[in-house]
């Protein structure tokens, strides 16, 4: 009986010490990250960098914006060690290490007040291309529509190029903002203003379109349903190695994914 009891007490001090290991593995983990890039990638990229040094005490992150081409620049220039693109990278931006840590839909906004709740995609291209300048062109009240977009270089200008306007440009009537930010609150303040953001950026005070019947949605977007979406992308010049490596674990791992997805994300596994 004393040997049973011995062999017991024996395994649990292991048990013990190997979980004492883990954690002193985990806090004895230290060193600063930088990631900088797209204004779409970074409210998760802080959500993620806040959990990571909950338990990760000796690790600082420093999340920056600057838009998704600044992101590229700053990774392949070791300016950043992890650059941020809310678009894909076009041949000429390739040789990066790439790894996508979430998939978002971008949503067409309008103020909560507007009648219209859905829209055709071809109805999109229209209005920012500019040749419907009446609400009433497409099914609203009487109002010269007020386009708003983003900057040259943001990846959620890119990417909505991209996917909803092909090889026509987007109307020089529109007013040019540089953040997701300030796109929500240009059309949160006024009742005639259409826009576009991330999904994830969708809040009180501005309404997501349905686009050709399918609404905005995680479950839409991996299904393919939703057609206006685009990948997250954290960018590395070399193989990523020590704390960038761990983070970046971290952030794929299931407990990474679920907060992607309590973020409005989808998961990428």
């Amino acid at each position: 009986m004393a040997s049973k009891f011995i062999g017991i007490t024996t395994a649990a001090l292991l048990l013990v010490s190997g979980c004492a290991r883990t954690i002193d593995e985990k806090s004895a983990l230290a060193g600063s990250i930088t990631v900088a890039g797209s204004t779409s990638v970074q409210p998760i990229s802080e959500v993620l960098a806040e959990h990571f040094t909950l338990t990760h005490p000796g690790v600082r992150i420093n999340v920056q914006g600057g838009g998704s081409s600044g992101g590229i620049k700053a990774a392949r220039e070791l300016a950043a060690d992890l650059g941020a693109s809310s678009r894909p990278l076009k041949p000429e931006e390739k040789g990066l290490h790439e790894f996508i840590i979430a998939w978002d839909g971008i949503a067409v906004i309008v103020h909560p007040t507007s009648p219209l709740r859905s829209l055709s995609l071809d109805e999109v291209k229209a209005v920012f291309a500019g040749s419907v300048v009446n609400w009433r062109g497409i099914g609203g009240p009487e109002g010269t529509i007020m386009v708003v977009t983003r900057e040259e270089g943001s990846g959620t200008r890119g990417a909505f190029e991209e996917i909803v306007m092909g090889k026509d440009p987007i109307t020089d009537r529109a007013i040019v903002l540089n953040s997701t930010g300030a796109v929500a609150a240009a059309v949160a303040g006024d009742p005639l203003a259409i826009g576009y953001v991330s999904l994830a950026a969708v809040r009180p005070g501005i309404a997501a379109l349905s686009i050709d019947g399918v609404m905005p949605s995680a479950e839409a977007i991996a299904s393919g349903r939703y057609r206006i979406a685009r990948p997250f992308l954290y960018l590395t010049a070399a193989a990523p190695e020590g704390v960038v490596r761990a983070f970046l674990d971290f952030i794929l791992s299931p407990e990474g994914q679920a907060i992607v997805e309590r973020e409005g994300l989808v998961p990428v596994n």
